[in-house]
């Protein structure tokens, strides 16, 4: 890919994560870019364009991120940690408007992020199922494809704006919660017993 159109991307990512979607004109984007209009044109379409591509290239991220998170965990619980960690820590500085705006502005990029979370994320939260209950730290009367689905479902729930009103709960805290109730509710008494030793050696 172009190195300009890379630029504009990753400058215009942090753009929209920061004051929301629809509030950011392209104006205020070649602005603060110090660009002219025309050349983000000469890229993308119009915002349309520009902030799909941010969201395919995002997703592309998240997946590398995850991936490397799996592979250097020591068991599934600390991968469930590692996860749980970077998504809090992207989305504890994303203004709370975004998925409101993808979803109602940009549906095309809206439907990336969901086949992200029901194929990426679903299976990355099965091959999590299963390597637990072979590591003798899940419990093994699980279903994992129940489990897998229920988990990114509370993830669509989340991000819905309709449970966790975003005037009344910060995204971090809710996901925090999440993950914390899903690891329990998976944990065998092994599996327990490592958590709350984890838990308590990060929070000293």
């Amino acid at each position: 890919m172009d190195q300009k159109k890379l630029e504009i991307i990753s400058k215009a990512s942090a753009i929209f994560m920061r004051y929301g979607v629809k509030s950011v004109t392209m104006d205020d984007v070649a602005g603060e870019l110090g660009i002219s209009k025309k050349t983000i044109y000469q890229y993308f379409k119009d915002k349309n364009a520009l902030v799909t591509e941010i969201i395919l290239a995002k997703t592309e991220q998240d997946k590398d991120e995850c991936k490397l998170a799996s592979s250097e965990s020591g068991n599934a619980i600390d991968e469930m940690f590692a996860v749980s960690k970077m998504i809090v820590s992207k989305i504890s500085s994303l203004n709370p408007s975004v998925f409101y705006d993808l979803k109602k502005y940009h549906p095309k990029a809206w439907d990336i992020m969901h086949k992200h979370r029901w194929e990426f994320v679903y299976k990355l939260i099965l091959e999590n199922i299963h390597r637990g209950v072979n590591e003798g730290l899940y419990r093994e009367d699980l279903n994992p494809d129940i489990i897998s689905r229920i988990n990114v479902s509370m993830m669509d729930v989340v991000f819905n704006g309709n449970s966790f009103p975003i005037d009344e709960f910060k995204y971090e805290q809710v996901f925090e919660e999440m993950f914390r109730f899903q690891i329990h509710g998976m944990a065998n008494e092994k599996g327990l017993k490592y958590l709350m030793l984890n838990y308590n050696k990060n929070n000293q």
